[in-house]
């Protein structure tokens, strides 16, 4: 059986990076420059995610257009920008329970340097990692074969599950997308379920990840 564990490694781990911007994404301070050429950049700007450390970087436009290749072979990757939505996204019974995610929420993306999918969700200690069960997972994609639109490193798949009945979300968003929504939580979150102030804030990233998304198809 696989299990759900707070990793406690740093350097180079997903949750690692996690920690490093726990307050929400990298903020550009006044007079902070691009960490790639160190031109100044503005507060609102594009991330790039070293493949070999998982680190995420703040960078000018300029040297974010290096690396938006998406299929070249490169040490650094472009987070995109694009938002999707799966509205006929579905879950078979019971399938929730056998990803082993004690929450109601997570989030999925494919790391390329350990080839695999890799699973987070919030709590009480902070982000969680998820060991999925591969074969329940692979099950999840064959249902729903547009999931595949995901791009690995720099897209998670972040999905909801009503807790009180009815369908699941699942949209397609930036990964910097995810840690600043883990940053927001950890401000906010009691109890094992995060009680009503992190309820809001998910309703929240909710609401404003659904009016950014189109809906998602494959092509």
């Amino acid at each position: 059986m696989t299990q759900s564990r707070v990793t406690q490694q740093a350097g180079g781990s997903p949750l690692a990076v996690l920690r490093r911007i726990a307050k929400g994404p990298p903020k550009v301070a006044a007079g902070e420059r691009c960490e790639m050429c160190a031109v100044p950049i503005q507060a609102e700007h594009q991330h790039v995610v070293s493949i070999e450390s998982r680190q995420l970087m703040c960078t000018c436009r300029g040297c974010y257009l290096l690396f938006s290749d998406q299929h070249a072979t490169l040490r650094y990757r472009a987070v995109p920008e694009r938002y999707l939505s799966f509205p006929d996204f579905a879950l078979a019974p019971g399938r929730w329970d056998a990803l082993e995610i004690p929450v109601a929420l997570a989030f999925f993306f494919h790391n390329s340097a350990m080839g695999r999918t890799v699973a987070f969700y919030p709590g009480p200690a902070g982000a969680t990692e998820s060991e999925l069960p591969l074969d329940v997972w692979n099950d999840v994609c064959a249902e729903n074969p547009a999931l595949a639109l995901l791009l690995p490193d720099v897209e998670a798949l972040l999905i909801r599950v009503p807790e009180r009945g009815g369908d699941p979300e699942c949209y397609l968003v930036p990964i910097d997308a995810c840690y600043q929504l883990v940053g927001s939580l950890r401000k906010v979150w009691r109890g094992f379920d995060g009680g009503q102030d992190a309820r809001r804030e998910i309703d929240s990233f909710f609401a404003d990840v659904a009016g950014r998304s189109r809906v998602a198809r494959l092509s």
